[in-house]
């Protein structure tokens, strides 16, 4: 984090011509209040000095013994005979001596910070909306877990009225499962709930999913110094309290027209267009780092009511964190075959006891995260487009080094430990299709697929794309907005020709049920 603050307003001083000190206010004005800690932290900064050796002064980067020095930036220049950058971290530390940060071991030890960082730590904890006045499990606040991840409520003070609920008595008097539809048709007396959405197969979607699946993204507006303004960090604090994860623009439960680039396609959306009266039935249970393994635990989140509500189509997407992790030993620490099987039957058996009878399960393969070196790389990552100074291989290795590196295995030089890796997902896919094939559960019928990286990729080359834009430019490891889209398109497809079950009939009163919302000025 130090790294990368220090190597912006260094460059924001290099391309506005300006004393380090000036490119560091300009830096403050552009961040929302609460979040200009950056002011406490950065009184040593001198343009001598690289962002590696500032942050090392600092103290807030540290080598533990035993340990090699992690550095982002080429080291500086020195004798031959003498490492430049112990060198150059040896003069910092008589400059910055005095103004050391150890008094503040994360950003939640500011007092500005440190109450929305509780909240956020109670999201994460919990995986549940913040803001739920009735305890449903749906809210009407938009982040800390809020509607952006699950249906908007519509009235947080009933704990009998949230999305994806069958209609209480028809909706005659309220909306009951905030899909809008309520009332009585005074031509006929039918109420409209009953008119349009009985027997219409009417169902969720849920999806168990990692931090693909959340749409983690970090706006590389945010540090690319030549487009930097105050309206690059306008959307800071929404995308603190969502955890960095955009589940609003996301492949399965998106939305919302994107806002960080290419265009919001979903099946939510594609559900909804078919029939609809699937409005707001979606939950998005993913976490950053999610794993078979920890699912168990985050799947206990899931609000579904075997009784009242409808059925659901439930995506279970693991794609990467089986394989990958930051650990040194890193094939010692991926899931085996046996614990994958493990875990994951124990994830269905969880379901077959929530989910209403009716509902469908998908489960998805492992990615082939070969094509993240394949077409990284060599590229110069947002960070080192100004100086041509910093490629996506030197921020594998930092990250590497750091021992946080998303994944060891894929985002490694070494094409031996690669293989390997995409070896071991492979395995475990093979593990995910045999379960759909043997295992039969009371309440779903269950479905695999493989992850439809290569087809993306090929659909993307036909409409006159790089591969390199499927990739998260300033992480170098998640899917793109543009691919969240292009997989949505790919994955309907194959439902629509080999499952056609799974997405319900098309509701013939589509077309009315939306005259009506005109009508009375809804949305």
């Amino acid at each position: 984090g130090c790294v990368l603050v220090v190597s912006v307003i260094e460059q924001l001083a290099q391309w506005h011509n300006s004393t380090v000190k000036a490119a560091m206010e300009r830096l403050c004005n552009y961040i929302p209040g609460k979040y200009q800690i950056i002011r406490h932290m950065l009184c040593c900064i001198d343009k001598e000095m690289n962002a590696d050796v500032v942050c090392h002064s600092l103290k807030l980067c540290k080598q533990d013994p035993g340990q090699p020095l992690c550095y982002l930036y080429p080291p500086p220049k020195r004798e031959k005979h003498s490492p430049g950058l112990f060198y150059a971290l040896a003069h910092a530390g008589q400059k910055c001596q005095t103004k050391s940060f150890t008094g503040f071991s994360s950003v939640c030890a500011f007092p500005l910070l440190a109450n929305l960082c509780e909240k956020i730590k109670y999201v994460v904890r919990n995986k549940l909306p913040f803001e739920d006045f009735d305890g449903d499990k749906f809210s009407t606040f938009p982040t800390l877990r809020g509607y952006h991840w699950r249906g908007r409520d519509c009235n947080d003070k009933n704990t009998t009225v949230y999305p994806g609920r069958r209609p209480d008595n028809w909706d005659v008097k309220s909306d009951s499962n905030c899909n809008g539809i309520w009332g009585v048709d005074p031509k006929d007396g039918i109420p409209y709930e009953e008119k349009f959405c009985k027997g219409a197969d009417s169902q969720g979607v849920v999806l168990l999913g990692d931090s693909a699946g959340a749409h983690f993204h970090i706006p590389p507006e945010w540090m690319t110094v030549t487009q930097m303004s105050a309206k690059s960090f306008a959307n800071l604090p929404m995308a603190f309290t969502d955890e960095l994860d955009w589940p609003q623009f996301s492949e399965i439960t998106g939305f919302l027209n994107s806002t960080i680039g290419g265009w919001t396609d979903s099946l939510y959306l594609r559900l909804r267009r078919r029939n609809r009266c699937n409005h707001r039935d979606l939950q998005n249970i993913s976490q950053n780092g999610g794993s078979s393994g920890n699912l168990l635990y985050l799947i206990k989140s899931l609000a579904r009511n075997q009784l009242l509500d409808n059925p659901a189509i439930v995506i279970y997407a693991t794609i990467g964190n089986d394989v990958c992790n930051g650990n040194r030993d890193t094939l010692a620490h991926m899931t085996t075959p046996k614990e994958m099987l493990s875990n994951v039957v124990q994830a269905l058996r969880y379901l077959d006891s929530h989910l209403p009878n009716g509902s469908h399960v998908i489960l998805t393969g492992l990615v082939d995260g070969r094509f993240l070196w394949d077409n990284l790389h060599d590229r110069y990552h947002p960070l080192g487009q100004l100086n041509r100074d910093v490629t996506y291989s030197q921020l594998y290795s930092f990250l590497d080094c750091l021992q946080v590196s998303p994944c060891s295995g894929w985002l490694t030089p070494n094409e031996t430990l690669r293989n390997l890796t995409s070896e071991r997902a492979l395995q475990l896919s093979n593990v995910l299709k045999e379960i759909a094939r043997s295992e039969k559960f009371a309440n779903f019928d269950i479905f695999y697929m493989d992850f439809p990286l290569r087809q993306t990729a090929e659909e993307w080359h036909k409409m006159g794309g790089e591969p390199w834009q499927l990739i998260e430019p300033v992480d170098g490891f998640h899917p793109s907005q543009i691919a969240a889209a292009l997989g949505t398109s790919i994955t309907w497809q194959k439902a629509l020709h080999e499952w056609p079950q799974v997405l319900g009939k098309e509701n013939p009163f589509n077309d009315q049920i939306e005259a009506i919302f005109k009508d009375q000025g809804g949305h």
